[in-house]
């Protein structure tokens, strides 16, 4: 065997060795911190708003969303589906909302392509001793 069919050879299994992981592995979200502000009115409590990326096929963790967390969420762009508790698996399109009470448990947060990009505006209303907006379910 010639040093380059040796060559040739290890580079094409390092190639299937490295991608395999990769393509088996599914795109996840990309979560933006956008705004953060007291809420001078209601005291002790905090507005917060975030922009989740999808990129195709892009997916949340099922999560759930602290105890005094009220959201809304808009769609920026895209398909989104999501489930919240015991609802449905509904799909919403740019320029549609939804709202998820205090505690939900977000099952299912996708981006509905698996070719084009969606995003996300998520603003919440929650205590501003809350430590984590989101915690994923295990």
């Amino acid at each position: 065997m010639s040093a380059w069919s040796t060559m040739g050879t290890a580079c094409v299994a390092f190639v299937i060795a490295t991608a395999v992981p990769a393509a088996a592995h599914d795109p996840g979200d990309i979560v933006t911190p956008h705004f953060e502000q007291a809420i001078p009115n209601i005291p002790g409590k905090t507005l917060t708003a975030l922009i989740v990326d999808y990129p195709p096929g892009g997916a949340s963790t099922p999560h759930t969303h602290a105890n005094s967390a009220v959201i809304f969420a808009y769609v920026l762009s895209g398909e989104i589906e999501s489930k919240v508790n015991d609802g449905p698996t509904l799909t919403y399109r740019a320029g549609e909302s939804w709202y998820e009470p205090p505690a939900a448990r977000h099952l299912v947060s996708r981006n509905a392509s698996k070719t084009e990009h969606a995003r996300l505006l998520a603003v919440f209303v929650a205590d501003m001793d809350e430590k984590a907006l989101t915690t994923p379910i295990e």
